[in-house]
């Protein structure tokens, strides 16, 4: 594990975790290549997750989610897909995802020339499942402040209104009663 980095998870879908690496649409968390391999670690079926070499990779994962957010937006919004978030979504789901094997152990091991890009390939997919599924429509904004989360509502009725409880839905909670009490 690359010491020290976690990252948020629990959106309901791989690619709205990846999403969430751009909290509040200003704070960046994939600065540099080796988050990138980082949320690759966390999030992918590997054990471990080198640091890739070569230039371009970070941008390359911050098209990739651009391109998912918009393909996403345009889905919820019933509009026609941007041609360049479809081709670079499009691109990273055809690379090679990661292939399973046992080990002489009998455990599962998940083996990738590029375990990044293999990754960033079951995040393409992914979004390209969630943006065809009727699962779309229970893809919900998070109503906190400043957030803009998407998450998956998965509440029985369908109104859920935070990305999380322990988060967004605290601090609403905490801002609400306050109110309440300055009245």
């Amino acid at each position: 594990m690359i010491e020290g980095v976690r990252f948020r998870e629990g959106a309901g879908r791989l690619c709205l975790d990846y999403l969430r690496t751009l909290r509040c649409g200003t704070v960046e968390e994939l600065l540099d290549a080796t988050a990138v391999a980082a949320w690759a670690e966390q999030f992918g079926p590997f054990d471990a997750v080198a640091v890739p070499r070569g230039e371009g990779r970070t941008e390359e994962a911050w098209r990739l989610r651009e391109s998912i957010r918009s393909l996403i937006d345009s889905a919820r919004q019933v509009t026609p897909c941007p041609a360049p978030a479809r081709r670079t979504v499009n691109a990273a789901a055809a690379v090679p995802p990661p292939v399973p094997a046992l080990d002489a152990d009998a455990r599962l091991r998940w083996r990738a020339d590029d375990p990044v890009l293999a990754t960033l390939s079951l995040v393409a997919r992914d979004a390209l499942d969630l943006i065809s599924s009727p699962l779309l429509a229970r893809v919900r904004q998070c109503a906190g402040t400043g957030c803009g989360a998407l998450f998956i509502d998965s509440s029985r009725p369908g109104v859920r209104r935070w990305c999380s409880m322990n988060t967004c839905g605290n601090r609403a909670k905490k801002e609400s009663i306050k109110a309440r009490q300055a009245r």
